[in-house]
């Protein structure tokens, strides 16, 4: 059973930093699309990032680019999300998600698994 599991989420200061981590288990994720969406109060979930496997090919939401890093560690099957200069408007609920594949997509639809989420606010 493939599950997914974020952590790193939690309470900044504008201008602040963190680091999300997904660690995926129950399947081999060394073929599979790894993306970032975020859900904010009374909002639809939104793309932020994605990253393939072998050739590590990114993409950005226009919103976060410049600020934001994904990476992957295959051998330990865990992407990261390293957000810096956090504005308030970050603040939502982060969701690691993979689809099996190697094209990259930004639409949630196109993604099979998905965490729980973790949240992430920045006080202003």
């Amino acid at each position: 059973q493939v599950e997914l599991v974020e952590s790193g989420g939690g309470l900044v200061q504008a201008g602040g930093s963190l680091r999300l981590s997904c660690a995926a288990s129950g399947h081999t994720f060394s073929n599979f699309v790894m993306g970032w969406f975020r859900q904010a109060p009374g909002m639809e979930r939104e793309f932020v990032t994605a990253i393939t496997s072998s050739l590590s090919s990114t993409h950005y939401a226009d919103s976060v680019k410049g600020r934001f890093t994904i990476s992957r560690d295959i051998s330990k099957d865990t992407v990261y999300l390293q957000m810096n200069s956090l504005k308030p408007e970050d603040t939502a609920v982060y969701y690691c998600a993979a689809r099996q594949g190697i094209v990259l997509h930004t639409m949630q639809s196109q993604y099979d698994y998905w965490g729980q989420g973790t949240q992430v606010t920045v006080s202003s």
